[in-house]
């Protein structure tokens, strides 16, 4: 498609991300679809983030509002719920003023749309205010939304007293498949109403956009767009990964954590194909120590090679010595470019936490995974790899919710050497083919996105 020139927008859309890089990266990689097709776009994150990320060079503009604690963010707020609170009154006033801003500026390009993240249903409600369409879009799956929606209407029972939990479009789930906040009720009470609150004023928006394909979960998708005209956009992933439209869109563009990019994929150039486990559980779980311990022997057990991401934050739980005692197999680094590691030809298998951008990468990149869920969405992304998809293996905790290392050694030797890990190999590669065809051209989530697009540009 031609670059557009300033005036020459179809629309111009306002995208609101939640402030974290797990929300802002799918976030982002949306809006550079929209721009592909013409969309301006004006990326909109708080002020403590935007002080946090390396922005790598985009067409997208990118603007702040503020949380009410532009210093620090999150870290600074008393409590989640302290936080979440001043974010709504702060949020909400800041994000008025940058619309009047944008709305008299004189680039001729007032703001039609307002797509805000799901946390932030306040958002729906400024939209509102000004006459603008507003689009909810859902960083998490349909069927963990779905969760939340019956929980939110009352229609599931909490505390959970069933052995099997029987809700429309999902397959049966026990009790700790759920989102970990539901299964474990009081845990997180503040993040728990946010994602029940996701769905207050649902009802309102224009359109519910979902970051995942329809192929993925056609049941749950076909269930929910019988409520809402919901629309599946995803996955969400640079363009040169899938359908290489785009042609600039090589990585998110944002990163909280500079990647030791250089020194993994030498390493990784080093070995074989299909012969490196890649360990990383994201920018937020943290294990516990006796977990940490666990996970590295079971590492070490499985006598494979390996790639773990250990936060620097979370150095110090790593067993005495043990970088220096597994040099020869492994190579343990602060973060790395996830996505050139998951596509390079030497990982075969990616021990994750199921965050849902992770499971939605290694699926889109055909990589079988060892699940190791910590909380929220995880358990439910974890049961839907294993059971539902069949491309991995969920590690099986004990009573204590502790992964041992024989189960992590077992989980590995399985998919890297088992009968069972060809069966998974061959599930990943069809799904790699159907991500990259939901995305190019006349996919399920293209034709939704170019729906999104011309109903916006005759609204």
């Amino acid at each position: 498609m031609e670059k557009v020139t300033n005036n020459a927008y179809k629309a111009h859309c306002l995208v609101l991300s939640y402030p974290t890089q797990g929300h802002l990266n799918p976030m982002l990689e949306f809006s550079k679809r929209l721009e592909h097709k013409g969309v301006k776009v004006t990326l909109v994150t708080t002020r403590s983030m935007s002080k946090t990320i390396h922005k790598e060079a985009s067409s997208i503009a990118l603007e702040t509002i503020s949380d009410g604690f532009d210093e620090g963010g999150i870290a600074h707020a008393e409590s989640i719920q302290a936080y979440l609170e001043r974010f709504w009154q702060v949020g909400s006033q800041t994000l008025a003023e940058l619309l009047e801003k944008l709305s008299s500026s004189s680039s001729g390009n007032p703001v039609d749309c307002i797509v805000y993240d799901a946390f932030l249903p306040w958002a729906l409600d400024v939209a509102k205010k000004f006459g603008l369409v507003g689009a909810v879009f859902f960083t998490q799956s349909c069927a963990v939304d779905n969760i939340y929606y019956h929980v939110h209407k009352g229609l599931l029972k909490l505390p959970l007293s069933e052995p099997e939990i029987l809700l429309p479009g999902l397959p049966p789930l026990q009790p700790q498949d759920m989102p970990s906040l539901i299964y474990d009720l009081n845990t997180y009470p503040a993040f728990f109403d946010m994602l029940v609150s996701q769905f207050s004023n649902v009802d309102k928006a224009d359109w519910v956009l979902c970051n995942t394909l329809y192929e993925l979960e056609p049941e749950v998708v076909d269930w929910m767009t019988e409520i809402w005209p919901l629309r599946t956009i995803g996955p969400t992933i640079p363009s040169m990964y899938l359908d290489k439209r785009i042609e600039d869109d090589k990585d998110y563009g944002f990163c909280i954590f500079e990647p030791n990019s250089d020194t993994c994929m030498k390493w990784l150039n080093d070995h074989a194909k299909g012969s490196v486990i890649y360990v990383s559980f994201g920018s937020l779980a943290a294990l516990n120590a006796e977990q940490m311990e666990e996970l590295a022997w079971g590492l070490r057990m499985s006598n494979s090679y390996f790639l773990w991401v250990v936060r620097a934050s979370e150095e110090a739980k790593l067993p005495k010595n043990f970088v220096e005692e597994t040099s020869e197999k492994g190579l343990v680094v602060h973060w790395c470019p996830q996505l050139e590691v998951l596509t390079h030809e030497a990982v075969g298998c990616f021990v994750t936490h199921c965050g849902w951008n992770s499971t939605l990468e290694a699926l889109s990149f055909g990589v079988p995974m060892v699940a190791v869920p910590q909380w929220t969405d995880q358990p439910t992304n974890a049961k839907y790899i294993m059971d539902v998809w069949k491309m991995g293996l969920k590690a099986p905790a004990d009573e204590n919710g502790l992964v041992k290392r024989e189960a992590i050694e077992n989980c590995i030797k399985e998919i890297m050497e088992g009968e069972r890990g060809k069966e998974i190999v061959k599930n990943a590669y069809r799904w790699k083919t159907l991500a990259k065809e939901a995305v190019d051209q006349g996919g399920s989530s293209d034709k939704n996105i170019e729906e999104f697009v011309t109903k916006l540009v005759h609204s």
